[in-house]
């Protein structure tokens, strides 16, 4: 539901839909309407506006260049403390028993691929804020 109602956003030329907007345009019930973006306002994603003709409230993609970055960078920082507490279950249990050794498989793999997303990321800020689209005509 998160995901349909983010792309919806993102797909309207203003970038923004009041909740009943969403609920007409997904087919949702109410509730599911201004659950998800509730959701994607905690991950930076959308922001809520009031509507200047109504008293509905609107909810707008948030537009910047981060707009990405920073939620993963946000879940990059959360998932060690998952991995560190998986990686202590692991031991408590021992990691010789069923559980115990799929809890430190979950832990070895949720650094990983977090330390994997996290360097990933971080290029691709790099090279995304170095595009000569997004300077100030700093060309000849």
């Amino acid at each position: 539901m998160v995901a349909r109602v983010l792309a919806a956003l993102f797909t309207t030329d203003s970038g923004d839909l009041t909740s009943a907007e969403l609920v007409r345009r997904l087919h949702v019930s109410p509730a599911s309407g201004s659950k998800a973006p509730g959701h994607l306002e905690t991950q930076a994603l959308v922001r809520p506006e009031r509507d200047p003709h109504s008293r509905a409230e609107r909810y707008a993609v948030v537009d910047d260049d981060d707009v990405a970055f920073r939620p993963v960078m946000a879940d990059v920082r959360n998932q060690p403390r998952i991995a560190e507490a998986c990686g202590a279950v692991a031991q408590k249990l021992g990691t010789t028993t069923p559980a115990g050794a799929r809890l430190e498989i979950t832990s070895q793999f949720l650094l990983h691929v977090t330390d994997d997303l996290a360097r990933s990321a971080r290029q691709w800020h790099r090279i995304y804020s170095t595009d000569p689209r997004k300077t100030s005509g700093t060309d000849g």
